[in-house]
């Protein structure tokens, strides 16, 4: 598919923009659209630095149909990697109907457009909140799907809507990527996770107490059952989760399908080892104090990725000390991340 034209909804988010350099380094055109209510302009100006080269931006609302037809119009679209979407757990709890309205309103949005302008390849930026809270781990594809939030029932629709638009009609070549906890930034330390307000996730929350503009981390538990007591998760590099999204289009090409894949590294690592991990990576002491658990928060949650590294070749390369390290240079080049 190299040389294809890719649109990115949601192109200059954490995700979307490490993917959007690993496309264009893999010999693909890009095209992005982003609303930026979860994202920033200086992202794109970063963009363009890191691959030397303009790249075409639509400042819209994916659920904008007239606006996105357009975008198709001006542009020859071979496929189409979504993003675009609200995703914080803790707001999607507060704010339910706004998460709905724009993370399923603006897939069938999307869905629409591309139909019509016979666009069919679609991957699709989905999570492992879909599994809700696991029987057993590791997590495989085949099981049992239910969420606990609504950020994560929004997913779940989606994926509904997508396995229902294959069934209805087998032309279209989908892949739902099941993404476990992303952390990390670009080599360069010129983009990264730049979180609006406080951050939500615990790797810019732990980076910006390192940096000095929070003054302690809140780690939501320590009764669970685990290792010590504090919630486990799958860590995986930014920049691995973005080649998947590649390898996952290469694959897509070979045939209609619709696949189904959990991007992670198979291991799971707890918050106080996530403290300490980022603590000899920066060199820097992280205070933390322990308080109540979180609605909507599971004990542990890591995955199997023995079908993603059989299917489409794809697996997780960068350990935690990278993960770690790489976070702290975006951080500490970047203080106030893109503000």
């Amino acid at each position: 598919m190299n040389k294809k034209s890719i649109l990115i909804t949601g192109g200059l988010g954490y995700i979307g923009s490490h993917t959007s350099i690993e496309l264009i380094e893999a010999g693909f055109k890009i095209i992005i659209v982003d609303n930026l209510c979860n994202s920033s302009m200086e992202s794109l100006n970063r963009l363009k630095k890191l691959v030397k080269s303009d790249i075409p931006f639509y400042n819209i609302d994916i659920r904008n149909k007239d606006k996105l037809h357009q975008v198709f119009h001006e542009n020859n679209i071979d496929g189409v990697i979504h993003f675009a979407g609200l995703k914080s757990v803790n707001e999607s709890i507060e704010k339910p109907i706004e998460y709905y309205d724009n993370n399923i309103n603006g897939a069938i949005s999307l869905i629409e457009v591309m139909k019509i302008n016979n666009c069919k390849t679609l991957v699709f930026s989905s999570s492992a909140s879909v599994y809700g809270n696991p029987k057993s781990l590791p997590i495989t594809e085949n099981f049992p799907l239910s969420a606990t939030n609504p950020y994560g029932n929004s997913k779940l629709f989606i994926e509904a809507i997508l396995q229902d638009l294959y069934r209805s009609d087998n032309n279209w070549r989908i892949s739902l990527l099941r993404y476990f906890n992303p952390v990390g930034a670009h080599k360069s330390g010129l983009i990264g996770e730049s979180p609006n307000g406080t951050p939500n996730n615990l790797m810019p929350f732990i980076s910006q107490v390192a940096v000095g503009n929070l003054k302690k981390l809140k780690v939501f538990g320590a009764d669970y059952e685990t290792i010590d007591g504090t919630g486990v998760r799958d860590y995986i590099h930014v920049t691995d989760l973005a080649k998947g999204h590649i390898k996952a289009l290469i694959f897509l090409e070979k045939k209609s399908q619709l696949l189904i894949a959990n991007l992670g590294t198979g291991i799971g690592h707890s918050v106080l080892e996530m403290i300490e991990a980022f603590e000899k990576a920066s060199g820097c002491e992280i205070p933390f104090e322990i308080v109540g658990r979180r609605e909507g928060d599971i004990a542990k949650c890591f995955a199997d990725v023995t079908f993603a590294k059989k299917t489409i070749g794809w697996k997780a390369k960068h350990n935690l000390k990278e993960m770690c390290e790489d976070t702290w240079k975006w951080q500490s080049l970047n203080p106030n991340g893109f503000q």
